[in-house]
């Protein structure tokens, strides 16, 4: 399975009925809740990779990757803009595009 495919099931189950899909009802819950679920599968990665657990570590990553998806669609971002902005920081080294970011 890619990315991709991923994005699509997400999309796909964005439109069923909360009561019948977990990717409906959390999308139903609205793009913040969609971004704190995201955020909890995040720290949950983090901790697996400190406890150095391959296992826990890849079952983590795959729900962060997910939840990432879920909380793009529920801002209406495809996953395609993604990529697009990962494409264009191929172009120049990491430090050089971090550096052109502009200061917050």
């Amino acid at each position: 399975m890619t990315l991709d495919d991923l994005a699509q099931i997400v999309a796909e189950r964005a439109k069923a009925d909360p009561s019948s899909s977990w990717t409906a009802k959390l999308l139903a819950k609205g793009p913040e809740k969609c971004a704190e679920k995201f955020g909890e599968e995040a720290i949950e990665a983090v901790i697996e990779a400190v406890k150095d657990d391959k296992n826990g570590l890849a079952s983590e990553a795959a729900d962060v990757l997910f939840h990432l998806l879920v909380m793009l669609q529920s801002r209406d971002v495809p996953l395609s803009a993604v990529m697009d902005e990962l494409a264009s920081r191929q172009r120049q080294s990491g430090i050089a595009e971090k550096a052109s970011r502009p200061k917050s």
